[in-house]
């Protein structure tokens, strides 16, 4: 799983960090971080915090761990 946040859409909501404690924070001048390759088991997490971004700037997409197609 890879997340991309648009950080032209990004208005600091909060939100993402509200429900994704472990992938999303705010650095000391308040500009959104995050982990743009975390776990899968944060999966579920991940999609509520994509759900609830109000400018819907959070993405994500799934990457095959071998890059390989079978």
């Amino acid at each position: 799983m890879r997340i991309t946040v648009d950080m032209n859409l990004c208005e600091s909501h909060g939100q993402c960090v509200f429900a994704a404690p472990d992938v999303f924070s705010f650095d000391d001048d308040d500009f959104l971080v995050y982990e743009a390759q975390p776990s899968d088991a944060l999966r579920a997490h991940v999609r509520t915090a994509v759900s609830m971004c109000p400018a819907r700037a959070i993405s994500i997409t799934d990457e095959c761990a071998s890059g390989l197609s079978s």
